[in-house]
């Protein structure tokens, strides 16, 4: 199984869940969003599969770099 990790590009809060694990993802499709600074960034897949887990709730707060979900690969 390859796998592909979704990591944060910000520190912030998680505010919304896009997807649920299980459900297929394609490229730029939108995982979920984050809030920083009363702006709302939405986190991309850059690549096409699965979501095996995503490793965060609403309302958890995340720093850049930070794994956010792992996708199986097609």
């Amino acid at each position: 199984m390859t796998t592909e990790r979704i990591k944060s590009e910000i520190t912030g809060t998680v505010w919304k869940i896009l997807l649920a694990e299980g459900d297929a993802i394609k490229v730029e499709s939108e995982l979920m969003i984050l809030e920083s600074m009363k702006m709302e960034i939405p986190v991309e897949s850059p690549v096409s599969g699965r979501i095996h887990s995503i490793l965060v709730a609403p309302g958890d707060a995340v720093d850049e770099d930070q794994d956010l979900a792992i996708i199986e690969l097609d």
